[in-house]
């Protein structure tokens, strides 16, 4: 068993733009049905209609496959988001507080002495 026992850390998952990808995925399997919905006779002679169905059926999951990237990636995107708010909302300013006042010039009390 020690044999199949990884040696180091798994690498960070490569992310991408996985949404064009499914898209792109699902355009395909559904040009593929429509290419060969004309030979619809042919297959159902030759007993090859499971490509037809499967051309579909790759379309369909395809769409159920958009629906759940593009929420998967705005997650990850309001993720990063609040991950971004919280990190600057933890990071103190970096002026003291009477550094303001010194830059903002003389007060409106000493005017005129």
């Amino acid at each position: 068993m020690k044999k199949w026992t990884p040696r180091h850390e798994a690498p960070e998952p490569l992310e991408g733009n996985v949404v064009a990808v499914v898209t792109g995925g699902t355009v395909l399997w559904l040009v593929l049905f429509l290419v060969q919905l004309p030979f619809w006779g042919w297959y159902s002679r030759h007993g090859h209609q499971w490509w037809l169905w499967t051309c579909l059926a790759g379309a369909g999951l395809g769409v159920i496959g958009i629906w759940y990237v593009r929420g998967r990636d705005a997650a990850l995107r309001r993720a990063a988001a609040a991950e971004a708010a919280e990190s600057a909302a933890a990071v103190p300013s970096e002026t003291p507080a009477g550094a303001t006042r010194a830059a903002e010039g003389p007060s409106s009390d000493n005017r005129g002495r």
